[in-house]
């Protein structure tokens, strides 16, 4: 069965209106525009009006694998729907939607998760037709118009992501990953070289101090 989606005109932000309205259950909801869209780490995510996707989901926490691995796969499960022929998009540890543009990687989404009690609540935010200007970014931000892919309507879309959402216990593969093993990384004031990314989602990195099997949260500014 599918999960009741309710769609706002305008919202402070769909993961915050998940976390006033636990009484909702399991559902999704989507917004027209946020006026407070967050990112990972608290960071803003610019969520205007008729440019992207903006939805969170409240779901019934898997069993199976850790916080991040679980962001990973619904990442993932998002990128098969938004480009089905698998033709762009992939995945930027620990769980950004990226694409190759004339040679560079570019940013298309990104995606949160924090589970309460025992609902977890996954957002999601997506550039769909334009994409903020923001400056002195490693990996600027894109859309998928940019990409050159149909974008579907937004109420579809919705739907399709929060059914996808319903199983994230499966092992799916992205298109690629990045950083892939043996590509050199700068992350705050650290630098070394990527070795693969763990069957739990944490990356492995070599740096100067050794060897290091990173979660979210331990590094900003990967690029």
């Amino acid at each position: 069965m599918d999960l009741p989606l309710i769609r706002l005109a305008t919202v402070d932000s769909t993961q915050a209106f998940l976390r006033r309205n636990p009484h909702l259950g399991f559902c999704a909801v989507l917004a027209d525009c946020q006026t407070e869209g967050r990112g990972r780490l608290g960071n803003r995510w610019e969520s205007a009006a008729g440019t992207g996707l903006w939805m969170s989901v409240a779901l019934s926490a898997p069993s199976g694998g850790g916080p991040g691995l679980v962001l990973q796969r619904a990442m993932i499960a998002a990128a098969q729907v938004l480009d089905p022929g698998g033709r762009a998009l992939g995945l930027k540890w620990p769980n950004d939607l990226v694409a190759w543009k004339a040679g560079r990687l570019v940013k298309l989404g990104g995606i949160i998760g924090e589970q309460i009690g025992g609902r977890l609540i996954i957002g999601l935010g997506v550039n769909l037709t334009s994409a903020p200007e923001i400056p002195d970014r490693a990996i600027p931000p894109a859309c998928l118009k940019d990409l050159g892919l149909e974008v579907a309507p937004l109420f579809e879309l919705a739907l399709l992501i929060s059914k996808s959402w319903k199983n994230l216990e499966q092992n799916i593969q992205p298109l690629f990953r990045w950083p892939e093993a043996g590509s050199p990384l700068r992350w705050e004031d650290a630098q070394g070289t990527c070795l693969g990314w763990e069957p739990d989602g944490r990356l492995k990195v070599a740096s100067a101090t050794g060897v290091h099997r990173l979660s979210v949260g331990d590094i900003t500014g990967l690029s």
